[in-house]
């Protein structure tokens, strides 16, 4: 996972932009959710990892991995007394933001259980595209994704777009597609145009 293990003695004097740690439901405060949101900061939490396993084979307990994204950089200490809140473990540093939200649906580990990218959580209007830069590849991915979405609901207005998108928690679709508007709006006015002409 993309994260940094720290030696007990020194983190005091550790610093850094993005933090992660791990929440099990059976320790958190039922308002849980609520602690974070009151922080103000930008907040990813991964689907409930209820089906890992360890290297035994023994079955892990069922847990949140939670990063929080401050907007400069932020010591150990301030990070942990949220943690301590939450009865969480201890918070490690992210030295790769993109790595550890992979992580949160396994997308590079097939050898572990899948979970879908629908259910991580984004608090205070975290995008998180605000904080990785998507590869040639995975903007290829989107687009065509989001062109199939077009055309299995049959979408005639670049409106109803953005709609269904937002309807069905497809946020980070809804964000992509309203950052690229004329290429979709383009598409869909072309896709109502043939409509039209084929009546």
């Amino acid at each position: 996972m993309a994260r940094i293990s720290l030696k007990k003695d020194k983190t005091s004097n550790v610093k850094a932009r993005n933090w992660t740690f791990i929440g099990y439901p059976e320790s958190m405060p039922d308002n849980w959710k609520d602690i974070l949101t009151a922080t103000g900061l930008d907040i990813f939490i991964s689907p409930i990892h209820d089906k890992d396993f360890n290297a035994d084979g023994s079955k892990k307990k069922p847990h949140y991995h939670i990063m929080l994204c401050y907007s400069g950089p932020t010591s150990f200490n301030v990070v942990k007394r949220i943690t301590e809140r939450l009865n969480a473990t201890i918070p490690q540093v992210v030295s790769n933001v993109k790595g550890l939200y992979r992580y949160f649906t396994h997308e590079d580990n097939p050898e572990k259980e899948p979970y879908d990218k629908k259910d991580i959580t984004a608090l205070n209007g975290a995008s998180i595209g605000d904080y990785i830069e998507l590869t040639k590849s995975e903007i290829l991915k989107i687009k065509l994704e989001i062109v199939d979405w077009i055309e299995k609901r049959d979408i005639l207005e670049y409106r109803d777009l953005l709609v269904s998108l937002k309807d069905c928690g497809e946020l980070e679709l809804f964000d992509f597609a309203s950052n690229h508007t004329l290429l979709f709006y383009n598409y869909i006015s072309s896709k109502r145009n043939k409509f039209k002409n084929k009546g």
